[in-house]
């Protein structure tokens, strides 16, 4: 039977933990950095609240470049960064960090995408009765794009559950490890199967999670 492996009774419920706790942490990261510099594309773009363009091309600038770098490459790209801030480059707290870094510019994207449709009459509305820009952005904008800012956010989770299955794959710990260091390496088709297995349930609850989410937030 295929629990009788060793490696699935010892190793699968610590790497399904290592997997949550990294998904976990980096998404916490990539949503408070990114919703920050998604406010400030969507604030200093042409047609926002503060337009900047200077401000917004760099920021456009490097939000675009950091979507253009493969994870895998970014991650060896930021080894020696990764060991200097976490003190390894290897274990999930060294993949939290690479994961983050790499998907800010991804969801800073999802972000402006949901902002910037908001109905610009309401932004007109809290316009005429004196609210500044930055409540106008928060009160309004995000209020308002909330549902659709939850769907991104599942988007990120998912992604993030993806690229950490990566990481694993380089020493970033959790079921990507598990697979390649037993499924793939070892040829033990039981682990691989069970992992992806395993990574496929998480996925349909985070799926599952948002859209109720989303759908309990949709006031509209």
């Amino acid at each position: 039977m295929w629990f009788d492996n060793r490696a699935i009774q010892q190793q699968l419920w610590p790497a399904t933990l290592e997997t949550l706790y990294t998904t976990f942490w980096a998404t916490l990261f990539t949503v408070i950095f990114g919703l920050l510099v998604g406010v400030a594309a969507v604030l200093t773009s042409p047609g926002g609240l503060a337009p900047h363009p200077w401000l917004n091309r760099i920021l456009g600038v490097i939000i675009n470049v950091g979507r253009s770098i493969p994870y895998i490459i970014l991650a060896f790209l930021l080894m020696n960064v990764t060991r200097l801030v976490v003190g390894s480059y290897i274990g999930w707290k060294a993949a939290v960090f690479t994961l983050t870094i790499a998907a800010i510019p991804f969801f800073t994207r999802l972000v402006e995408t949901a902002l910037v449709q908001v109905d610009s009459g309401k932004i007109e509305a809290a316009r005429m009765m004196g609210a500044s820009r930055v409540r106008i952005m928060f009160d309004v904008v995000v209020r308002e794009a909330l549902p659709a800012l939850i769907q991104s956010t599942t988007v990120l989770v998912i992604t993030l559950i993806s690229y950490g299955a990566m990481a694993g794959a380089i020493g970033g710990g959790g079921l990507g490890q598990l697979a390649m260091n037993h499924g793939f390496q070892r040829n033990q088709v039981d682990v691989t199967v069970i992992t992806v297995v395993v990574i496929i349930l998480i996925v349909q609850a985070v799926q599952m999670a948002g859209d109720m989410l989303s759908r309990l937030v949709d006031h509209r």
